[in-house]
């Protein structure tokens, strides 16, 4: 255990190449049977080489700091698949808890938000404009601005001439922009 062990801790601290943790003589030629494979998977879960390759060292390095328990393994691919796959998860869960790490200048222009008050209080006040705008007024605009509706078929649909829906529509506009006004204005008072 003491030979595997300071191999691993050589290869971790120097950072030498995947092969140097397979010169381990009590493991050497059944690990480098899997290498291949247990690269291919960590592929898979952690979507770029770099991170596989060192999801592949972290699991030869548990592997190898184990070698005592070699004797009782019968599966050594599923023993090593199951440390690469802990590996991973284990570095998910460190992830999840230290969150992302992004530079202050990405997104501090994200950090705050323009107030959206003003338009909820544009609203509520159009909808009280449209309360009090006559009937007659409130039929065409609703008709005209909301539905979409042209003229012809907003005609149609009241039963009236296109030249009425017409000064219908520029009245009912007129009055509600008066209206709109003296809302905005009546919301407001002096202060000392």
């Amino acid at each position: 255990m003491d030979t595997a062990f300071r191999h691993c801790r050589r290869a971790i601290g120097t950072l030498l190449p995947l092969q140097e943790y397979l010169n381990v003589p009590e493991t050497g030629p059944t690990l480098s049977l899997h290498v291949a494979s247990l690269r291919r998977y960590a592929q898979a879960l952690a979507g770029n080489r770099e991170e596989a390759d060192d999801l592949v060292q972290e699991c030869l390095t548990r592997a190898i700091a184990r070698t005592k328990a070699w004797n009782e393994i019968r599966n050594t691919r599923a023993y090593l698949f199951t440390i690469l796959h802990n590996v991973h998860v284990d570095r998910v869960i460190r992830s999840r808890r230290r969150g992302t790490v992004v530079p202050l200048d990405v997104v501090e222009n994200k950090l705050s938000s323009p107030p959206n008050q003003e338009d909820s209080l544009r609203i509520r006040d159009l909808e009280r404009a449209l309360r009090v705008l006559p009937e007659d007024y409130r039929q065409v605009v609703l008709l005209v601005g909301l539905e979409g509706m042209s003229y012809r078929e907003t005609a149609t649909t009241l039963g009236i001439p296109v030249g009425t829906v017409m000064s219908r529509l520029s009245r009912g506009r007129e009055t509600l922009r008066q209206l709109m006004a003296n809302e905005s204005h009546s919301n407001l008072r002096m202060v000392k």
